[in-house]
């Protein structure tokens, strides 16, 4: 399991990473754009990866990771049910959402 203060602190953990309110919801964003969001109250989260590794995950583990149902989901943003997903899986998730996002530059170092 993975609880909000751990996500948010695993994002901030990122370079030139901010959180922003987006919609009433935490987000964390590189340069303006963004990577993950909060949902609170679901104990959810939601990742921009690109759409291989949303595969990829989704296939190790449906019940934790799985697309949002509609057409952000087809362009790579994924559901986390935090409360099923193991910390070590949704860090690499989180690391690959935020290299999805950053510029080349910055995500080489």
């Amino acid at each position: 399991m993975v609880d909000i203060e751990t996500v948010r602190k695993l994002a901030l953990s990122f370079p030139e990473t901010d959180e922003y309110d987006h919609w009433g919801r935490p987000s964390f964003r590189v340069k303006k754009k963004i990577f993950c969001t909060l949902w609170p109250k679901e104990k959810r989260a939601v990742l921009k990866l690109s759409v291989a590794d949303q595969s990829l995950f989704s296939e190790y583990s449906a019940d934790v990771f799985y697309p949002i149902p509609n057409k952000w989901g087809k362009q790579g943003w994924t559901f986390v049910e935090l409360k099923k997903a193991r910390k070590d899986m949704f860090k690499d998730a989180l690391n690959l959402a935020w290299k999805t996002v950053a510029p080349k530059s910055l995500s080489k170092e």
